[in-house]
């Protein structure tokens, strides 16, 4: 018996004719003919160019960071001559990678033979947090050499490994030696985030901070730089609690922090805080796990306390293909998933918050922040 097929809306029937129309080789030529719709059409050819030639962009990207050639040219122009023998490249090889650098504005031709920086290399050199992760993205890379298998799963893939604890069965467990890796770049990345997030939130006007999950405790120190008064409890696996402990005894914010130790999915976290923090931990769990530990943060809260959630959120205008990107990166980390803010919504009220918002920071590339009331 043929299956009967719901009837398309106005807006599906439309979008199908435009569909077929760009499809269409004959509509493809007359639109590079047409001087009204020219330049739609070389908007659109640089946008696939983008597509095809992205992983090249990262990889030119990722020898710039590994040959330290934005710290090379920091001071002023440099020759090639000169920038091959600081890189021990040739230089025909560093002229390439100087062309190729200049092309996508992480360099830029001065003339004579020189490059200096460009507007991009410029805008990296003055952020160590991109630098951080730009360097850890080769083993993305390596994940993604097959993202037909990456889809399909069965594999352990190189970013797995890399997070330990998202594929532990005991991830309190894990030793100094297992967490060390991922809790430094953590650790590295962390201030742009923070900075981002405390910008547009004003935590002084709590009494108790808790940050759950909150590596070795980049963000709490953020805090306690903008609110003197403010008490300070971090909760962490214990290996993790560890180096946060060493790390907030060296910032001399000992005698105002707590540190806690244990799994926050299973362990009942420590009571008495006005605010929680959850700084890139939500997307990094799938639905199930995800709503446990908000419902966790549900208990430690009082009625009327708050929640924040900082990460990068799905669908948010002008920073769209991050989806794109952390559904990839956490497919490979093996488990977790980007959210938009709706659907983070969804969980929050499934756990016991009564209202949530959105607080929109300058740079929703590397974080919103979601404030959720305890009901």
């Amino acid at each position: 018996m043929p299956v009967k097929q719901t009837p398309l809306s106005l807006p599906d029937r439309l979008r199908g004719w435009r569909d077929r129309l760009i499809a269409d080789p004959r509509f493809q030529r007359w639109s590079l003919g047409n001087p009204l719709t020219r330049w739609i059409a070389r908007r659109s050819s640089r946008a696939m160019l983008d597509l095809c030639a992205g992983f090249v962009y990262s990889q030119v990207l990722f020898a710039c960071v590994q040959l330290r050639l934005f710290e090379l040219l920091k001071d002023g122009p440099l020759t090639i001559s000169d920038l091959a023998a600081k890189t021990a490249l040739s230089e025909d090889a560093a002229r390439r990678l100087l062309d190729a650098a200049s092309s996508l504005g992480l360099a830029q031709r001065r003339g004579e033979g020189r490059y200096g920086l460009g507007r991009l290399g410029a805008a990296l050199l003055g952020s160590p947090e991109a630098l951080a992760l730009i360097e850890h993205q080769p083993m993305l890379y390596a994940d993604l050499r097959d993202p037909v298998a990456l889809l399909r799963g069965g594999e352990e893939t190189a970013l797995a490994r890399y997070w330990p604890y998202s594929a532990a069965e005991r991830p309190s467990a894990l030793s100094a030696g297992e967490v060390g890796p991922y809790s430094a770049l953590m650790a590295a990345s962390q201030p742009m985030v923070a900075r981002e997030a405390l910008a547009v939130y004003k935590i002084e006007k709590h009494r108790r901070l808790l940050d759950v999950g909150g590596g070795e405790g980049v963000f709490l120190a953020e805090a306690a730089a903008r609110a003197p008064a403010l008490e300070l409890e971090l909760f962490e696996l214990p290996a993790v609690a560890e180096r946060a402990r060493m790390r907030l005894e060296a910032a001399g914010l000992a005698g105002r922090a707590r540190i806690f130790g244990g799994d926050f999915l299973k362990d009942p976290l420590p009571q008495g805080a006005d605010v929680i923090s959850l700084v890139r931990i939500v997307h990094d769990h799938d639905d199930a796990s995800a709503l446990a530990l908000l419902r966790n943060a549900r208990r430690a809260l009082p009625l009327g306390g708050t929640l924040l959630i900082i990460e990068a959120v799905s669908g948010e205008k002008g920073v769209e293909p991050l989806d794109a990107y952390y559904g990839f990166y956490t497919l490979a980390m093996g488990r977790g998933e980007p959210r938009t803010f709706e659907e983070i919504g969804a969980l929050l009220e499934a756990a016991g918050f009564s209202r949530s918002k959105r607080l929109r920071t300058r740079l929703p590339v590397v974080a919103s922040v979601i404030v959720a009331t305890a009901g």
